[in-house]
């Protein structure tokens, strides 16, 4: 059995969820892949339905309700890769936003224990990777790790990424019930909080690109959950993570 599961969530990804599966399959390194499908009234589902019968052992799915949080995905997408024995974790977006051909690297960098968690960065080396965005979006990024690192003091220079391997030992030590945020505010939160549980956060550089096929998720009402949620870490009771 492979020892990396890719967790992907879905909404609406018809035009780009074959795609997506097909290449990460087709990648030299055996990778496991788990669709974390929130009910698409578009056919995502059938899709991958259909290709789990090709990948009858490296393919499978969680059907959700609805569009429960993106959070929420992840951790459903965890406990089953905990379940399943997987070593090691990683998320990654189904429109392309994350290159599969980077798979591999944050692989080898979370098992040769550069570190427990393993970032795929934007913004490492001093550099801002980022293809297709507009300047605003870029700099609300930008400036949001900033913000993050600053109010956190946590050393990321990508603290809101959606691309993360993570290892068993980590989720094995995070309460998944004590998280609070659902939108992108997670990714923050789970960082924040591994650092704070004493593990290893390694960011390998990758260039990030804008979705071209499908409909962004992103809203007002996300960014401001990880502009005011960033705050509340500051003053938990981590005891009791």
């Amino acid at each position: 059995m492979a020892d990396c599961l890719v967790i992907t969530p879905t909404y609406n990804e018809k035009e780009n969820i074959e795609n997506i599966i097909r290449k990460v399959f087709s990648l030299d390194k055996e990778f496991h892949m788990l669709i974390i499908e929130d009910n698409s009234p578009d056919g995502t589902a059938d899709i991958v339905k259909c290709l789990m019968e090709e990948f009858p052992e490296r393919l499978f799915i969680k059907e959700r309700k609805g569009k429960l949080g993106l959070g929420t995905a992840y951790l459903d997408g965890f406990r089953w890769g905990l379940e399943h024995g997987y070593d090691y974790m990683i998320e990654m977006d189904a429109d392309f936003s994350h290159n599969p051909e980077d798979l591999p690297r944050l692989y080898e960098a979370c098992a040769a224990g550069k570190g427990d968690v393993v970032v795929g960065s934007r913004y490492v080396d001093g550099k801002i990777s980022v293809v297709n965005w507009p300047m605003g979006r870029l700099m609300m990024s930008y400036y949001a790790s900033v913000y993050v690192r600053t109010v956190t003091r946590m050393k990321v220079m990508d603290a809101t990424a959606g691309f993360v391997c993570w290892s068993r030992r980590v989720l094995e030590k995070m309460k998944f019930d004590k998280v609070k945020f659902v939108g992108y505010a997670f990714q923050i939160e789970m960082k924040y909080t591994a650092t704070r549980l004493g593990f290893k956060v390694y960011e390998v550089p990758i260039i990030f690109t804008d979705r071209v096929l499908g409909v962004s998720k992103m809203s007002m009402k996300i960014f401001k959950e990880a502009f005011f949620g960033v705050f509340s870490l500051r003053f938990r009771n981590w005891k009791r993570y």
